[in-house]
C-alpha cells in the first residue's frame, strides 16, 4: 500500500466541538458515521490518537453513531501543563465528556469503546459509580483487578516499567511524517500493523513545528512516561464486582510476540467476558480491526441491540 492511500485518510467529521473540563481545559470531539444509529463513543492509547483507530471504527460508521475524542495533550487538543497529565484527571475528563456529548450531540445510551489507556481510564470511571456508558467493550486494557493471580501483576509491573523506560528514550522530533513512519516500519513491535497504517500513525501523532521544518509528538515524551508511571498504581482500582454495565475485554494473543500486556490474566475475573484475538500484539485493531469488530459485535449485537435493549 502507497503512502497515502485514501483507504486511511480520515474523513472530516460530520460535527466537532469542544468540551470544557473542569480546569478550562477544552477538548475537541468529534462527531462520524450513522447520527441515526446506536451510539459508540472511542479513545486511543497513551501517546496515541482516535483518528489513529480509522482502520477499525471505519467499518463502524455505516451503522454507529461513532464520537471519537482524543485525552487531553493528545491527537487534535493543545498541550497544557504537566501537572494536571494524570489518570484521575482522565476519568473526571471522561465523566465531562460524556455529559457534553448527550448534551451537543443529543442524549442517548452510548456504548464506549477504548483501548489500552482509555480502557483502564473507563474501567476505574465506571467504577467510581458513574453510569456514562451502557456497556464497554475494552481493548488490552490497563487493568489487573482483584482476583489477578500475582505473578501477572508482577509481569505488567515489569511490562510497565518498561514502557517508562521507552517513553523517556523516545525521539521527540523528526524531519518528516515518512520518517517518523519509517522508523515503525522496522521497528518489530509495529510489524503486524496493516499496510498504511504506519503512515496514519505518523499523520496522527505529530505535529509540524518551527514553520513546517520539522515534525513533533503530539503528546510529549514526558507526557507518555508520566502516564506509564502511573498505570500499574491505577491497574489495581478495577473492582469488577462494581462494574455498573456490561464489559466485555478483548486482549491480544497472550503469547504472541511482542504482546507486552499480560491480559490472559482477564480469563481469571469471572465478572468481566473476556477473549483474545489470535496472533495479534497489543495495537490489536490496527492489526486485525475486522476480527476485533467481530468480537465487539458478538457482544453488544450488530447494532448495539444486546446491550442497549429496555
Amino acid at each position: 500500500m502507497a503512502q497515502g492511500n485514501p483507504r486511511w485518510i480520515v474523513p472530516a467529521p460530520l460535527a466537532a466541538v469542544d468540551a470544557e473540563m473542569a480546569d478550562g481545559t477544552a477538548i475537541r470531539l468529534r462527531r462520524h458515521g450513522n447520527p441515526a444509529g446506536p451510539r459508540i463513543v472511542l479513545s486511543h492509547a497513551n501517546g496515541l490518537a482516535a483518528d489513529a483507530y480509522y482502520p477499525f471504527w471505519s467499518l463502524l460508521t455505516d451503522r454507529f453513531d461513532v464520537v471519537v475524542y482524543d485525552f487531553r495533550n493528545h491527537g487534535w487538543n493543545a498541550v497544557g501543563a504537566l501537572e494536571a497529565h494524570a489518570i484521575p484527571t482522565f476519568v473526571d475528563d471522561m465523566t465531562r465528556v460524556a455529559r457534553a456529548i448527550g448534551l451537543r450531540f443529543g442524549k442517548k445510551p452510548a456504548i464506549g469503546v477504548f483501548h489500552s489507556l482509555s480502557g483502564q481510564t473507563a474501567a476505574i470511571e465506571a467504577c467510581s459509580g458513574a453510569r456514562s456508558f451502557a456497556a464497554l467493550v475494552l481493548f488490552d486494557p490497563f487493568i489487573c483487578p482483584r482476583g489477578c493471580h500475582q505473578g501477572h501483576k508482577d509481569r505488567l509491573r515489569k511490562t510497565m516499567g518498561r514502557m517508562v523506560d521507552g517513553a523517556r528514550r523516545r525521539r521527540d522530533s523528526f524531519e518528516s511524517e515518512f520518517a517518523f513512519a519509517e522508523r515503525l516500519r522496522s521497528t518489530p513491535a509495529f510489524g503486524r500493523l496493516r499496510p498504511g497504517v504506519h503512515d496514519l500513525l505518523a499523520r496522527t501523532t505529530l505535529r509540524p513545528a518551527n514553520g513546517g521544518s520539522e515534525y513533533i509528538l503530539r503528546c510529549p515524551r514526558e507526557y507518555e512516561a508520566r502516564i506509564a508511571e502511573q498505570g500499574y498504581r491505577y491497574a489495581e482500582f478495577v473492582d469488577a464486582g462494581m462494574l455498573p454495565c456490561p464489559v466485555k475485554v478483548v486482549g491480544s494473543d497472550p503469547v504472541a510476540p511482542h504482546s507486552f500486556l499480560p491480559t490472559v490474566a482477564m480469563n481469571e475475573i469471572l465478572a468481566l467476558n473476556y477473549d483474545f484475538v489470535p496472533e495479534t500484539t497489543h495495537f490489536l485493531q490496527l492489526e486485525e480491526p475486522e476480527q476485533c469488530v467481530g468480537a465487539m459485535l458478538e457482544f453488544i449485537g450488530e447494532e448495539g441491540e444486546r446491550v442497549l435493549a429496555g
